[in-house]
């Protein structure tokens, strides 16, 4: 059962930009009424939070990410944007979307495969 789909990641020299697109499957969830997030997973370290945003259009940011990384969502389109900007190696990481928080599905917390984003240096 696929729920969200994650794309646009790829390989971008540091001072670069990115945006990535997750789309959402609106029949198994309602999108519109969820705060969506995106979280981040880069190699030896734990799945954080870098942002979100309510059903109402408020944002939050990871302190690493602010001012830099910028969270959308069209719910007419059933998906969430974020837009990256001066992006840093230490911004390498995969990428993932999901309800904030997460979707439980099976008793377990849902994911999807996620978007590769590797900034050089």
């Amino acid at each position: 059962q696929v729920l969200m789909v994650e794309s646009g990641g790829g390989v971008v020299q540091a001072g670069g930009s990115l945006r990535l697109s997750c789309a959402a499957d609106g029949s198994i969830f309602s999108f519109s009424s969820n705060a969506m997030g995106w979280y981040r997973q880069a190699p030896g370290k734990q799945r954080e939070l870098v942002a979100r945003i309510s059903g109402g259009g408020t944002t939050g940011y990871a302190d690493s990410v602010k001012g830099r990384f910028t969270i959308s969502r069209d719910n007419a389109k059933n998906t969430v944007y974020l837009q990256m900007n001066s992006l840093k190696p230490e911004d390498t990481a995969v990428y993932y979307c999901n309800t904030d928080p997460p979707v439980v599905v099976n008793g377990k917390n849902y994911w999807g495969k996620g978007t590769p984003v590797t900034v050089s240096s």
